[in-house]
């Protein structure tokens, strides 16, 4: 009788520490296991992420519940090992019985589930969702009652709970997501510049990225009709401004395939074309119009091309959606652009850069972190943090960048040797 009764504590014992594992790895499970991968095997139909989801929606249930059956187990265990070391060895039982329960609690309810928890979150997750969902069913009151008391303890000492903002937003969260995603191979490289850009589309300005009114071929509505097709032939864009009277006036934007239907029609009549009667009208935007939202404005209005304007309604300069594409995906090249990359590495590891070259495009290509917010090319950043229009041959030091002026036409800058300083 006696062996029968000790068989059975035994056993219990060893079926309650069973549970323990499965209640610790659980936690660690579901708790570690990745959201999106398991948004997406719904997305495929699976019904234990669905599962998994679900219980996800429902943390403060799911860890109430656990962390309740993981004690009760626990406490009931340690409590069974006590009554049949005391029976055994007397007062010193106590002490037997906390040593041994202590190291198979530790060592095997905690320790070894949670670790292989925590190397296969997923895997798990989806194995233990059937199972502990009609546990935190069953166990609903006590949790709802716990949680009851816990919000009143919080409420005493003035702490507020369910921050539904968060310490970071969710931009933030993604940020940090990609610059997990680390690696020396090229084509990573790409693709987490490409990710980032994708999250700065709603922060950068299209001043930032604009092609700037010095460098915009325009054409002079009032220049005769045979000047002005050999000008649009000649220039590698399909739509250029005109201009009449001053260069800040824009009458239209004329497509170069309006011009070549109308030279069909017309064929060896071109002193008879009237050039701005086939351009459209010119859509002006601010400088302070955000890449994201100027994206959605190109999509719903069916257009390419916008003139950016300043404060006083000056022209800034053009952007096109492929522009705001490049903020994304890097140069796009067809065979009418003109090869300018803008940036040349050296034998000596330094690089040569336009002083026209944004400071987007330099930290996108050499992975650094320059700021933009004050300047958007480089030159720009050099007369910002000098103060000054420097000389060629000065050299400075800026964010651990050596900045060499190599030349300068004028006022502008338009070349600098750039370095990368280690120390």
């Amino acid at each position: 009788m006696i062996e029968t009764s000790l068989l059975l504590t035994l056993g219990t014992i060893f079926v309650l520490l069973i549970l323990s594992a499965f209640f610790s790895g659980t936690e660690t499970a579901l708790t570690g296991s990745s959201k999106h991968v398991m948004h997406q095997l719904e997305k495929t139909g699976n019904s234990q992420a669905k599962l998994v989801n679900r219980l996800h929606e429902q943390k403060a249930r799911l860890i109430g519940t656990i962390l309740i059956s993981n004690n009760l187990v626990n406490i009931l265990a340690s409590a069974l090992a006590t009554s049949l070391l005391i029976t055994a060895y007397g007062e010193a039982g106590v002490a037997y019985a906390t040593i041994i329960m202590t190291i198979l609690v530790v060592l095997f309810a905690e320790i070894l589930p949670k670790t292989y928890a925590l190397q296969n979150t997923d895997r798990v997750a989806l194995k233990v969702a059937p199972f502990i969902r009609p546990i935190i069913f069953l166990f609903s009151p006590f949790t709802r009652a716990t949680s009851f008391i816990t919000r009143i303890t919080f409420l005493v000492f003035g702490i507020k709970l369910h921050n539904k903002n968060g310490f970071v937003s969710r931009t933030e969260e993604l940020r940090g997501a990609i610059e997990l995603h680390k690696g020396e191979h090229e084509t990573v490289k790409r693709e987490r510049a490409m990710l980032r850009s994708v999250l700065d589309l709603a922060e950068v300005e299209v001043g930032a990225i604009m092609i700037h009114r010095k460098t915009v071929t325009m054409i002079n509505a009032d220049d005769p009709s045979e000047d002005i097709v050999s000008q649009v032939l000649a220039c590698p864009y399909t739509r250029l401004p005109l201009w009449r009277e001053d260069p800040d006036n824009i009458i239209g934007i004329l497509h170069a395939k309006e011009l070549l239907r109308a030279l069909q029609e017309k064929p060896g009549k071109t002193t008879e074309l009237n050039i701005p009667n086939l351009s459209s009208d010119p859509w002006f935007i601010p400088e302070t119009t955000h890449l994201l939202d100027q994206l959605q404005a190109f999509r719903e209005r069916h257009e390419h091309f916008a003139l950016v304007v300043d404060e006083y309604g000056s022209l800034m300069g053009v952007v096109t959606l492929e522009d705001i594409l490049e903020e994304i995906v890097g140069d796009i090249s067809d065979e009418h652009d003109i090869s300018a990359s803008g940036l040349r590495r050296q034998a000596d590891g330094t690089f040569i850069v336009e002083g026209k070259f944004t400071i987007r495009d330099l930290n996108r290509q050499l992975d650094w972190n320059l700021p933009d917010e004050e300047a958007a090319t480089v030159a720009g950043l050099i007369l910002h943090e000098s103060r000054r229009i420097p000389e060629v041959g000065q050299t400075f030091l800026f964010y651990g960048v050596r900045f060499e002026v190599l030349r300068r036409q004028r006022n502008q800058i338009t070349a600098v040797r750039v370095a990368q300083q280690k120390n």
